[in-house]
């Protein structure tokens, strides 16, 4: 796919915007080395896990957002240019080129030749001049739209998440604990780009709403307890009435050391991670049941999803709220009677037009729906992964308050 991009971008930006010589020469080894920064980038942090390798792969993850952009508008702008090139095929075909004679000396003899010759009335641009012109009008525009649109997308990624404020209604409440308010946040990525600023913020932020719960929902860092610890400390200052409580993504299984570190991390800093496993939270005497599973990514090391430990035997009468990473996960609720998941995972898409593509693995892209029954709130994350770029997909917290 990179290759077949690349090739494309070369064929739109380079080959049709540039005559034969040095400069496409020049231009198309700086392309195969752009092509590079994205290999490294994709590859990097998994082979240098460290700030290094997360350094390295900065550029790389800019051109992949700089490139995608590229290709979307190029492909969008594939049927003007189509167009705008008939009409100027249509053009010379209605110019007739009169055929002067032109004496031609040959063999000491005066002979002619017949040499077209293109006239207008006007300026006339030649035809070669033409297609160049219309080639790299279309390559500005892209590059114009590619990166005002990265641009606007790493603004929005380094900038303040949205509050995003949801009622959830539970037939189930006790009507004692309606407005009970659960601050729900995931996907915060931590790793060296972010810096420690990016948790500060997010847990000011969390603590501005004065909830009663906060769920951290998967996804917390992009490295290990040596690498990002620092980064992670602002965590033991979240406030809430009942205490914060965590669940794996999968990037916690991507980690050198595996989730085991950083479950045992979080519970110094006083966030208790859910195995598994559920609680009861009592509130104003009424009663809820709050559960956590591990992300489908613990699988294969026997560290996955346990819907039975974690709801079975349960007070059926209460509700209950599941913490899951994936939404996808709500598949294997059935039967459990989950009243409501709270689930990551999918950034939103991150980046128009990927919020189409989500629908294919995930139930829900973001917000609240309803799957089989039960219903499931999809946070777009605070934090991002990849490319340092969000459009279309602001970063997120919410704040769920639920209802009878």
């Amino acid at each position: 796919m990179i290759v077949g991009v690349h090739y494309y971008l070369w064929r739109r930006l380079i080959r049709g915007t540039t005559l034969p010589g040095r400069g496409r020469r020049l231009l198309t080894w700086g392309l195969v080395g752009l092509a590079g920064l994205l290999v490294v980038a994709l590859i990097g942090t998994r082979v240098i896990p460290s700030e290094a390798g997360h350094t390295l792969a900065w550029p790389g993850y800019l051109w992949m957002a700089v490139m995608f952009y590229l290709a979307v508008i190029l492909i969008a702008l594939e049927i003007p240019r189509a167009i705008a090139l008939g009409v100027l095929r249509r053009q010379e075909r209605r110019q007739p080129s009169p055929v002067i004679a032109v004496p031609v000396a040959a063999g000491g003899a005066v002979a002619t030749q017949d040499v077209e010759v293109v006239l207008n009335e006007g300026p006339v641009l030649p035809r070669l001049d033409r297609r160049l012109f219309l080639a790299r009008t279309v390559a500005t525009v892209a590059g114009v739209g590619a990166i005002s649109t990265v641009g606007y997308g790493v603004r929005t990624a380094f900038g303040d998440p949205v509050i995003e404020r949801v009622p959830v209604r539970i037939a189930r409440l006790d009507p004692r604990m309606s407005g009970f308010r659960i601050a729900v946040v995931s996907d915060i990525h931590l790793g060296p780009l972010t810096g420690i600023k990016h948790t500060e913020r997010i847990v000011r932020m969390i603590n501005g709403l004065e909830a009663d719960l906060v769920a951290i929902v998967g996804d917390l860092v992009d490295g290990t307890v040596a690498e990002l610890g620092p980064i992670a400390r602002p965590l033991q200052n979240l406030e809430s009435r009942y205490g914060s409580y965590f669940v794996t993504g999968n990037h916690e299984y991507y980690t050198a050391n595996g989730p085991q570190e950083w479950i045992d991390e979080l519970n110094i800093l006083g966030v208790r991670s859910l195995r598994n496993e559920r609680v009861e939270i009592q509130h104003a005497g009424g009663t809820l049941d709050l559960a956590g599973v591990n992300d489908i990514n613990g699988t294969p090391i026997d560290d996955g999803p346990n819907m039975a430990d974690a709801l079975s035997g349960r007070d059926t009468t209460r509700p209950v709220v599941l913490l899951s990473h994936q939404p996808v996960q709500v598949y294997d609720t059935a039967g459990y009677g989950v009243d409501l998941q709270l689930s990551g995972h999918t950034h939103g898409g991150q980046m128009v037009p990927f919020n189409l593509i989500v629908p294919l693995q995930q139930p829900i892209v973001q917000g609240l729906g309803v799957v089989d029954g039960t219903q499931v709130y999809v946070t777009r994350g605070a934090g991002f992964w990849g490319p340092p770029v969000r459009v279309g997909a602001p970063p997120e917290i919410a704040l769920i308050e639920l209802r009878t």
